[in-house]
């Protein structure tokens, strides 16, 4: 199974919760030998990025740095003009088709595991 999709902002948890699902998931990705993790988390409402976005962000450069992750692309970032969203195309060639790739969706960071 090279992709799974993670949504985070189903629920409307707190940024805690959302750590915490962020986290099981990433581990039960690896633990599935999933390449690619689609995380849905929104993008607030006050237009300017939600604490969740935010704290995914953090979460994940903090999981690049440890090598815990082999990278990830913030949604605005996933089209074919990014490095990492490249990559991760190269793993998991069927994102092409996904209705974000190319669209500048905030809402959303795929993650290469």
């Amino acid at each position: 199974m090279p992709l799974t999709i993670l949504n985070l902002e189903q629920g409307m948890p707190t940024v805690e919760t959302a750590r915490m699902r962020l986290e099981q998931g990433l581990r039960t990705a690896r633990a599935r030998c999933v390449k690619v993790v689609k995380v849905i988390h929104g993008y607030g409402s006050s237009g300017r990025g939600g604490a969740i976005k935010q704290d995914v962000l953090k979460v994940l450069a903090g999981k690049k740095r440890a090598n815990e992750i082999r990278g990830f692309v913030a949604g605005e970032d996933f089209s074919p003009f990014d490095q990492t969203a490249r990559e991760i195309i190269d793993k998991c060639p069927e994102l092409r088709n996904d209705r974000d790739y190319t669209r500048g969706n905030h809402g959303i960071t795929v993650i290469l595991v």
